[in-house]
């Protein structure tokens, strides 16, 4: 194994790392030995941290650069790091083992990948791509795809994956379902399908690794030995296999520094554990926690409101947020009709702030729940010429046009990837029929073989004539582009090729419609990010190309120079930062998204993400409702959020300055234009509906008006919680379960038979 020296001479002239850091940041930058957690709120310098205490390691001679191990969970936060320490410490920082965890695991796997069965230019496959996989094998277990949908199955498979769960296990313990049992079925013929193609999924990515450690400690050691200071960002999101993974790595020397913050983990949709982070210090018993408290980026403003909304949680690190900036402006709460009303009224206040404070269009963020809020918002935006960027839309390497080219280019390196050589057999059209392609298959699966090595003797098969003609001239193709990329043909040439050989760019030309037109020019935009890619890189492959570009995240496609308004989704918001936010759609089924589901609720999780969305805003904050939304044709009546009942109603103001502690609600359910606070949820009976009007009445089974009042809709009071409305209910009779939204303690889920219900008018 290859030993790293460091400098046995202090060079004159050190900066000093220290200069400008608060007394907290110096502290988590100067604890070099031992575990460290360091508990980060938001905006509180992080990145800065991260990045001086690895400059600190470096000029204190603690590591070489090679053995310095940084993970992040975006591309844009391992370059911005990586550029900061650049700037610090000059070239030495590209040595420096930093990206993500799937970017660095994927790194290792080239290197080892020959220990557990791959070759070193195995494929990764997209969520789409391990989707395409499932559905094969569900067709070919005589499912229907319709019924049994291969998001649901490989959903299942990724969510045992980041356990740790295998195939074999899931088999044996995890069967509770006719589902689960399908999962079982698939799961195992998909890992197998996989390993023939020479491909790993996204969760491989990190699984993989801990097989690699466990079947070879060897291989652990020199990991261990290489990596021993170890640096992870983001360490609330962190699922079960990236805390086993790097706690592997980690135990022989303990040199661990994780950086993150409890009360912005909102990723469990994804496998992420917040119990890594809160038992950091059972963990490693002899651990340091540093708080970084201090707020360089919101007014005290909004950073009050935040902490109004995050101490309502329970599960919580110790820390108290300050920050030394103004007071600043109240957080205004708009009151909208509608959607529609409410996205003209955001846009409208965009324009006035342009115009009288000077905003540029990057300086706003409209930040949703789900992204199918975007629409109104994008149509409004456009009405006023309003230039925007939608993050999370359709990725540009998404597209089918730059996934067939990108299939053909994988080929090259893979030529065994099955998902991608179905693709493009007959991408554009070459004669090869569906009823060839399933012989070839069919023969594939009864010798165990890959398609490729089927197909490489495709004279032997007994496929018809024609068609076998046309897969000799795809197999010498392929053979041929790999035989020029493999002889040092340059990648800019050699996707020329690719699309001249295999006819794709001609079709697109012949097809002359605006859509062949705006495909091709797509094509041309992937050729220019390959040549870029050459250009800026030596010794540049394909196969590093593919694997950057399979790694990319919603993050990596936000351009935060370009001057367009940002809309996005609160999850894709975390980590960024704008003068000024709107927080929209704030009503119960909708933020909080878990209540549409009515029992069972993560609400803990929703308010975090309402706190993260609060925390990016640095000047001004805006949070908007509306009274109704159209939801499957039909206009719903909405309820105010809960969340905002729990801010700090000091620190929100109406349109019309009036504080939320004076004046709850503009709205009420008559034409007087009185402030009625009930009237946020909607509380008023259906009027078709009979009025119980017992206000004393206990629960009961055997009404004398042959009618059950504890319908949904309906206002009662609870003993101990207070006023309140019934928004859903299942089972019957003594079974009967509601949920039941109190105006001073949120939701509830109550058995009608033991409740201490009753109904008022």
């Amino acid at each position: 194994m290859k030993t790293f020296s460091l400098p046995s001479e202090e060079p004159k002239g050190r900066p000093d790392f220290l200069s400008g850091l608060n007394k907290q940041q110096k502290q988590a930058v100067t604890h070099t030995d031992g575990p460290l957690l360091i508990v980060a709120g938001a905006g509180s310098g992080k990145t800065r941290v991260l990045t001086y205490r690895i400059a600190y390691l470096l000029q204190q001679y603690k590591a070489a650069p090679e053995q310095i191990l940084a993970l992040t969970f975006t591309n844009k936060a391992a370059r911005e790091m990586k550029e900061r320490i650049r700037n610090l410490i000059g070239d030495k920082a590209g040595k420096l083992w930093m990206g993500t965890f799937h970017s660095i695991f994927s790194k290792i796997l080239r290197f080892e990948a020959e220990k557990i069965g791959f070759g070193s230019d195995f494929t990764i496959y997209d969520t789409n791509d391990s989707q395409t996989v499932v559905k094969q094998i569900l067709q070919e277990l005589n499912f229907d795809p319709k019924e049994i949908k291969p998001k649901t199955i490989h959903n299942k498979i990724s969510d045992s994956k980041n356990q740790l769960i295998t195939a074999d296990t899931f088999q044996e313990k995890f069967i509770s379902s006719t589902l689960d049992d399908i999962t079982a079925r698939v799961y195992s013929i998909y890992n197998k399908r996989l390993k023939q193609s020479n491909a790993m999924d996204f969760d491989d990515l990190l699984v993989k690794p801990i097989e690699l450690f466990q079947k070879h400690p060897e291989i652990l050691e020199k990991y261990q030995d290489r990596f021993k200071y170890i640096l992870i960002d983001e360490y609330q999101d962190t699922n079960h296999a990236q805390y086993k993974v790097t706690k592997m790595l980690a135990d022989k020397y303990e040199n661990i520094c994780v950086v993150g913050d409890d009360a912005q983990s909102i990723y469990s949709f994804r496998g992420a554990d917040i119990s890594n982070i809160l038992n950091f210090k059972e963990d490693y018993e002899n651990a340091t926690q540093v708080p970084l408290e201090q707020n360089y980026r919101s007014t005290k403003a909004i950073l009050q409101c935040a902490d109004s909304i995050i101490k309502q949680n329970t599960k919580q690190l110790d820390k108290t947020l300050w920050t030394e900036q103004d007071y600043g402006e109240r957080i205004t709460l708009l009151e909208n009709f509608d959607e529609r009303d409410e996205a003209n009224r955001v846009a409208s206040h965009i324009q006035n702030l342009k115009m009288k404070h000077g905003y540029k269009n990057n300086n706003f963020a409209i930040l949703y729940r789900t992204n199918y809020q975007s629409r109104v918002f994008e149509e409004a935006l456009r009405r006023k010429d309003l230039t925007y960027q939608l993050v999370g839309g359709l990725s540009f390497y998404q597209r089918k046009e730059i996934k067939d080219v990108l299939a053909y280019l994988t080929l090259l390196v893979n030529p065994h990837d099955e998902t991608n050589l179905l693709r493009i057999i007959n991408e554009p059209s070459r004669g090869i029929g569906n009823k060839s392609i399933q012989d070839i298959l069919k023969k594939a699966r009864e010798e165990g073989r890959s398609v490729w090595s089927i197909i490489q003797h495709v004279e032997s098969l007994d496929v018809y004539k024609p068609a076998k003609a046309r897969v000799r001239e795809f197999v010498d193709m392929i053979d041929r582009l790999h035989n020029n990329l493999e002889n040092g043909e340059s990648l800019t040439d050699t996707v020329k090729a690719v699309l001249e050989q295999s006819g794709y760019m001609r079709a697109l030309v012949e097809e002359n419609s605006h859509e062949s037109m705006m495909r091709r020019d797509n094509i041309i935009e992937l050729q220019n990010a390959i040549s870029y890619f050459e250009k800026g890189k030596s010794n540049a492959s394909l196969s590093a190309f593919l694997q950057e570009i399979s790694l990319i995240t919603d993050q990596d496609k936000f351009d935060e120079d370009k001057p367009a308004i940002t809309l996005m989704t609160v999850h894709a918001s975390k980590g960024l930062e704008f003068p000024v936010v709107f927080i929209v759609g704030l009503e119960e089924n909708l933020f909080p998204m878990g209540a549409r589901n009515n029992f069972d609720v993560d609400i803990e999780e929703e308010r975090r993400l309402f706190y993260v969305a609060i925390t990016r805003a640095e000047e001004r904050l805006f949070f908007s409702h509306c009274r109704s939304r159209f939801k499957f044709g039909e206009e719903t009546r909405q309820a105010r959020s809960r969340f905002l009942e729990e801010v700090d109603s000091g620190v929100v103001q109406t349109e019309t300055g009036a504080t939320i502690a004076q004046k709850k609600d503009r709205f009420s359910n008559n034409d007087s234009g009185s402030s009625n606070h009930e009237v946020e949820y909607d509380w008023k009976q259906n009027p078709t509906k009979k009025t119980y009007k017992s206000p004393s009445a206990t629960i009961h089974y055997d009404y004398q008006d042959g009618e059950d009042p504890f319908q949904v809709g309906v206002k009662v009071i609870h003993k101990k919680f207070g006023p309140g409305k019934i928004i859903s209910r299942d089972g019957s009779g003594s079974d009967s379960r509601v949920v039941v939204f109190f105006k001073n303690r949120g939701q509830k889920k109550l058995m009608l038979r033991a409740a201490p219900l009753q109904v008022i008018d």
